[in-house]
């Protein structure tokens, strides 16, 4: 089945897709659909997409992209200065004692590793990630997420070094899949059919970006919903 890519907001100088999971922000060296692939059969001919940002295969949301070359410079430069905002929705494993904190540790690429990051020392790069909780459950949270920093992988390793690594992550985690069966007592499963996960991918949501409009210098934030995978997650969770 392949990939829905819904645009969120556009004009004529930027625009803001909802990134659904198993999508690549760009083409890469593995078979796949990416993001401006998609985008070229939904836009007019000729239309030149430069992507500012990146979000892993298996997270959904919102991924913001230039349209012109002063566009993609100013946004670039806000990156760089972290005046762009950007929130996550991660559902995690474990008990989070505290309403909110930061987490600031160094993160570097694993020695071993190329895919992979990993929480450094004096190596690493400056790494914060600010968090709050919105909900909780018996072992399992949801969490807001805000990165200050925009290291790869950054809010899966953040998280996972505080013990509280995302409910699906095969990576920094231990589950490829969160199956109802885990969290709910006296499930009967169905005798006609193998139990199905509730969600098979990373369970991080890319849930919205602010920045300065290049244009008109006026504040912009783009939200992107939650896909249905993530709903139906959440949906089984606020029933224990």
């Amino acid at each position: 089945m392949r990939a829905k890519l819904e645009i969120l907001w556009e004009d004529e100088n930027l625009l803001a897709v909802n990134k659904p999971a198993g999508l690549f922000s760009i083409p890469g060296r593995q078979k796949g659909d990416a993001v401006r692939d998609l985008l070229a059969k939904l836009l007019p001919p000729g239309t030149e997409l430069r992507i500012l940002h990146r979000l892993d295969r298996d997270t959904s949301g919102v991924l913001l992209l230039a349209r012109t070359l002063p566009a993609q410079q100013a946004l670039s430069r806000q990156f760089r200065e972290r005046t762009i905002e950007k929130t996550y929705l991660a559902i995690v494993r474990g008990y989070v004692d505290e309403p909110e904190g930061l987490i600031d540790v160094p993160i570097a690429p694993h020695a071993q590793d190329s895919t992979r990051m990993r929480v450094a020392g004096r190596k690493g790069l400056p790494s914060q990630t600010e968090w709050q909780v919105l909900e909780q459950w018996p072992g399992i949270a949801l969490l807001r997420c805000r990165p200050r920093t925009g290291r790869q992988h950054q809010v899966r390793v953040h998280l996972a070094h505080r013990g509280w690594p995302l409910l699906v992550d095969g990576i920094y985690g231990s589950a490829t899949e969160f199956l109802l069966s885990t969290v709910k007592t006296g499930y009967r499963p169905s005798g006609r059919h193998a139990e199905r996960p509730l969600i098979d991918r990373l369970t991080l949501h890319a849930e919205s970006i602010s920045f300065t409009h290049p244009h008109t210098g006026l504040r912009q934030t783009v939200t992107a919903p939650l896909p249905k995978d993530f709903r139906a997650a959440l949906a089984q969770l606020r029933k224990l």
